[in-house]
């Protein structure tokens, strides 16, 4: 999980205006963050010996390798949107995070297209706005209640090592993790949209709009695989 380094009064001392502005900037952040990595995808699935290489790379132990290299690189990109008063570094943070989810999806996305074109259902479009309703009722639980949900910080850490595990120890022995591993990962995504909601009210600064739409980007797209991964495998 992200560190804080506060420089401003964090966001739920402020006045209503400030807040709400913050609160603004944010959102609009994310939005663009899911924008951006919708044009990415789209200009990876233009470029076909990517599209070969990002799935060669789920045979075995490659996915492993593919795996180590988006956790290396979005720790990287949390660091650099978290951890810096640059706010130029902040955004090549946030991008190196949009681009790295880009890749990574271009499997799961390039099967959910062989489905629709194969007279299945369009369940890229049917994960979307599943992602989107359960993420915004999980956002007006904080923003409505204010409760922080700090206390689910351990909750999750351990939930997230015990689900990469389960990944590792699937990949080396060879079973499959199954429908009820993909439910309880969107178990985890929920909490963790509960916990980045709450971080961005209760935890961030009035100048830390790029690290919270940031943390709130990467729960949103955990979410989105594990529903779109749920609907591909119906």
């Amino acid at each position: 999980m992200e560190e804080f380094q506060q420089v401003a009064p964090v966001v739920s001392s402020l006045t209503d205006e400030k807040r709400v502005a913050f609160y603004k900037k944010t959102y609009t952040h994310l939005a663009m963050a899911v924008l951006l990595f919708v044009i990415v995808e789209w200009v990876f699935f233009q470029i076909e010996p990517l599209v070969n290489f990002a799935f060669s790379m789920t045979q075995g132990w490659r996915w492993m390798v593919m795996l180590g290299g988006f956790m290396l690189a979005t720790n990287y990109a949390e660091k650099m949107a978290h951890k810096t008063h640059d706010i130029n570094k902040q955004y090549l943070g946030l991008l190196l995070y949009v681009v790295a989810e880009a890749f990574i999806f271009i499997p799961l996305i390039g099967i959910a297209m062989m489905i629709a074109e194969n007279g299945g259902a369009n369940i890229l479009n049917q994960a979307a706005i599943l992602t989107l309703a359960l993420f915004t009722g999980l956002s007006g639980v904080v923003l409505l209640t204010k409760k922080d949900f700090s206390f689910l910080k351990s909750i999750l850490t351990i939930g997230f090592f015990i689900a990469l595990g389960l990944i590792i120890a699937g990949l080396l022995f060879g079973f499959n993790l199954g429908l009820w591993f993909s439910v309880g990962m969107v178990v985890l995504a929920s909490g963790s949209i509960l916990y980045q909601t709450s971080n961005m009210v209760h935890k961030y600064s009035e100048d830390q709009y790029v690290g919270a739409s940031l943390g709130l980007f990467a729960s949103l797209m955990l979410l989105f695989w594990y529903i779109l991964s749920i609907l591909s495998n119906d």
